[in-house]
């Protein structure tokens, strides 16, 4: 039996600097349920998610001698799996659907109930928006991105940042309500 209970991550992250696999191995265990997670918000379908996270990977053991235990060793992790979901996103050479701000100002603003939308539920509908607007809601929404940075990320504009932020969100809304027939979510606007 292996004596993984008396291991703490500083251990397993400086067995892994030394290249043992075991650790590696450990390491791998421990986090790459919370690791895949966050490939798949990004990533179109599963098999792609599983992609992004093997690369991310590969990263983490190649830079893994940069971490210098500042900081949280996940959101040192983290950082690099997000990264490479957007490089791969690039690589891939995915075209944008860029919608004008002005189009967005015609559409109703609609209030609705998080609570009652199951997570598994919310990420499936993330999951289903096009290409860009999923990669510049996550990167804005969830990490935590200015526009700005997106724009320089992605290699678009600030407004069309923007534009892809917002279309996402008046997407989501409108699957979020349709969802209310089923029993899903409440309309509150």
């Amino acid at each position: 039996m292996k004596t993984t209970n008396t291991l703490n991550i500083n251990d397993i992250i400086a067995g892994c600097k030394l290249g043992n696999r075991q650790m590696q191995e450990m390491l791998y265990k421990q986090t790459a349920a919370k690791m895949f997670s966050i490939c798949m918000r990004y990533a179109k379908d599963r098999m792609e998610a599983e992609d992004v996270l093997q690369m991310g990977y590969v990263k983490v053991f190649g830079k893994l001698n940069e971490f210098k235990g500042e900081g949280s060793f996940e959101g040192w992790m983290r950082k690099i799996m997000v990264n490479t979901a957007i490089e791969s996103y690039r690589k891939n050479l995915r075209s944008l659907t860029i919608v004008q701000l002005d189009d967005l100002y015609d559409q109703p603003q609609v209030g609705f109930d998080y609570d009652s939308l199951g997570l598994k539920d919310l990420m499936k509908l993330i999951q289903n928006l096009a290409d860009g607007y999923r990669v510049v809601f996550n990167m804005y929404t969830i990490e935590g991105y200015s526009h700005k940075e997106i724009a320089k990320e992605l290699g678009i504009s600030e407004g069309a940042s923007k534009s892809q932020l917002s279309r996402a969100r008046a997407i989501l809304q409108k699957e979020i309500i349709k969802m209310e027939g089923f029993g899903y979510a409440t309309h509150t606007g």
